[in-house]
């Protein structure tokens, strides 16, 4: 970690088709190897399959309320006090939880195996956006485990 300044964050650009930095983060979440336009079309086939599936609803507002439902609020880090290693339970800042809702969609429809990953990312966004599904199921383990370890909260620093 460098001791000089902290590194600036830089924004995101917007993307191209829907003009939303949402779907330019889900993009480049989903991006392997530097295949971005791989990426943007598995991206754009999702839509699509979303939009056929609810045609009355813009399926870039989908994605933003998938994102919002799968958010952890909370989350637990490792802390070293005296020998010991606890949990922490931290409040996660609003850059990460959006991130960790991306990372977790994605990657839960890349585990679905058998289905084309536009398919398995446009199956787990509707699930995400009903409420239920694996992304939503991390994000209660992740709550548990905080709401486990807040014995521990005073250590936070």
């Amino acid at each position: 970690m460098s001791r000089r300044r902290q590194a600036s964050r830089r924004t995101v650009p917007k993307d191209g088709k829907f003009q939303s930095a949402l779907v330019s983060r889900l993009v480049n979440t989903v991006m392997i190897c530097g295949k971005k336009s791989t990426a943007q079309r598995i991206v754009y086939k999702a839509f699509e399959s979303i939009s056929a599936k609810n045609p009355a609803s813009n399926p870039v507002e989908i994605l933003q309320r998938a994102v919002d439902n799968a958010k952890p609020r909370i989350e637990t880090k490792a802390r070293r006090v005296g020998g010991a290693t606890y949990q922490v339970p931290l409040e996660v800042p609003s850059d990460r939880q959006a991130a960790l809702a991306l990372r977790w969609i994605v990657d839960f429809a890349d585990a679905r195996k058998g289905t084309p990953m536009r398919e398995a990312l446009a199956n787990e966004i509707l699930e995400a956006y009903q409420g239920q599904g694996n992304a939503i199921r991390k994000r209660d383990e992740v709550h548990k485990m905080a709401q486990a370890n807040k014995a521990f909260a005073h250590f936070r620093w």
